[in-house]
């Protein structure tokens, strides 16, 4: 059966807020919403991995709270503000932000895989609890998976940013601002 639009019953028009721009996508109302953001956004920062919700690989923020985006559906984005790791690094130069420049020099990454889900987890994370103490870090970074690091230098990437967005709040020289 096809709607006065041509389309047929088993696809929808959607209006996704991704990363400040706003994007139509007709999908079908059972596609996620890390499938489409990958397959039609061409935003494929965030990672298809277990599909369970248990991984966080294909962690991205929805209204600035960090989201498994294999397990929503994309028609439950609808008018949320989505955030994909796409958007931490700035757009003209390519400049890494400071949460990404931390994981760098704590070498917290090694195959990739998973950073950036534990990146978007530690955005919303640190943009809600920015006076986070390491333990708090150490229990929301429990959340993602990682088959390499050991997750230590994930840890003290996430503290180190903290730590230093704190300092220069408090001297009011704000470096990178925090993605939202």
């Amino acid at each position: 059966m096809n709607d006065t639009n041509g389309r047929s019953d088993d696809v929808q028009l959607l209006t996704l807020h991704v990363n400040g721009t706003q994007h139509e996508v007709i999908t079908e109302p059972r596609r996620t919403l890390v499938d489409v953001l990958r397959h039609d956004l061409r935003l494929t920062g965030a990672h298809v991995g277990c599909e369970h919700g248990i991984c966080g690989a294909c962690t991205v923020l929805v209204d600035g709270l960090p989201a498994r985006a294999c397990l929503m559906f994309a028609a439950q984005a609808e008018g949320a503000a989505i955030t994909t790791v796409e958007s931490l690094a700035d757009p003209d130069t390519g400049e890494l932000n400071d949460l990404q420049r931390a994981f760098t020099e704590h070498h917290a990454l090694q195959c990739g895989f998973c950073t950036p889900g534990f990146l978007m987890l530690a955005q919303g994370f640190l943009a809600r609890q920015p006076e986070a103490d390491r333990e708090e870090i150490k229990e929301i970074v429990a959340s993602n998976l990682c088959r390499c690091t050991g997750y230590q230098s994930i840890v003290e990437a996430i503290d180190s940013c903290a730590r230093t967005r704190r300092a220069q709040r408090a001297a009011g020289t704000e470096g990178t601002p925090p993605c939202n």
